[in-house]
């Protein structure tokens, strides 16, 4: 878990860790420089947690700190307002086993304002085959809010992507997951909650480094004909959608990609045409902030 002021959230997310029916969890909460007495409630509430304290907000680079330190066989990444139901690791664990070329089991997370509704229809265990909802003809991400991948698999193929700070890190870690052989798939029977918003809480931090972090997976990831033709449609959208919604931050957004592109450098390694052709990104998404 990677938490910034948080307190309560953070309180709730790990008492409901404890109800997790699987013995051998270790439990990493990285503070990313919080201000609101976060890291001491954890300290003082939860003694079994390990946790590691930034000494400022350094973005999804924190993450990184904790998958580093962790032990386990398997990583299971949530938001500090997430948690798996009390089943999903035991289920989780058993399509790893069950499957070599499974690399990432994504949650169905399920919207925690709901929950008395979800939680009293949550799905028998099913076979890794019978609860994947993957498709043949496309690959996949994963929802940071719950999700469980091979410890040695992402230690291989890098972690989070820290020139991102925010957002899109999940997809960037898609490409190099499905390039490197193995897949992710979603089961419905492997249960997180989180607390969406249940109001839009427009910012400039989601559309700026959405967008601006678009740039960089295309640029990262793909093989060249189709960096440079989706290089064109992003340029494309950002004036389209900063002249329709009356903004500067889309045009800040593109700005920022080529002034500091520097911080891409080296990280190039185009993916196979098939999984560039096949891998989801809702790139016309980035440009809906302000609609």
């Amino acid at each position: 878990m990677l938490c910034w002021n948080r307190l309560e959230d953070v309180r709730e997310s790990l008492t409901r860790i404890r109800l997790i029916e699987y013995p051998e969890l270790e439990v990493i909460v990285v503070d990313n420089g919080s201000t609101d007495g976060t890291p001491e409630m954890i300290e003082r509430e939860f003694p079994e947690v390990r946790l590691l304290r930034m000494t400022e907000n350094i973005g999804i680079a924190a993450y990184n700190r904790g998958f580093e330190r962790a032990r386990g066989e398997y990583l299971v990444i949530i938001d500090d307002d997430s948690f798996p139901a009390p089943k999903a690791i035991g289920r989780m664990v058993r399509k790893f086993e069950r499957d070599p070329d499974l690399g990432v089991v994504a949650f169905d997370v399920r919207n925690f304002y709901h929950y008395d509704e979800v939680a009293q229809v949550e799905e028998p265990e099913s076979s890794a085959k019978d609860s994947s909802a993957t498709a043949a003809h496309y690959y996949m991400s994963f929802n940071g809010a719950g999700v469980g991948i091979r410890t040695n698999l992402f230690r291989r193929v890098g972690f989070y992507p820290e020139e991102f700070f925010l957002y899109n890190n999940e997809m960037d870690s898609a490409f190099r997951i499905w390039d490197a052989g193995y897949r992710i798939e979603f089961h419905s029977d492997v249960v997180a909650y989180h607390k969406y918003s249940p109001v839009n809480r427009t910012s400039w931090r989601a559309p700026y480094y959405y967008v601006r972090n678009a740039f960089w997976l295309v640029w990262k990831n793909y093989p060249a004909p189709m960096a440079l033709r989706l290089t064109r449609s992003l340029l494309f959208k950002c004036v389209h959608a900063s002249l329709e919604q009356r903004t500067w931050i889309y045009l800040k957004a593109m700005r920022d990609a080529f002034r500091q592109a520097n911080l891409i450098q080296g990280k190039r390694k185009p993916v196979r045409e098939e999984i560039a052709l096949n891998l989801r990104v809702p790139y016309d998404v980035f440009f809906t902030f302000y609609r």
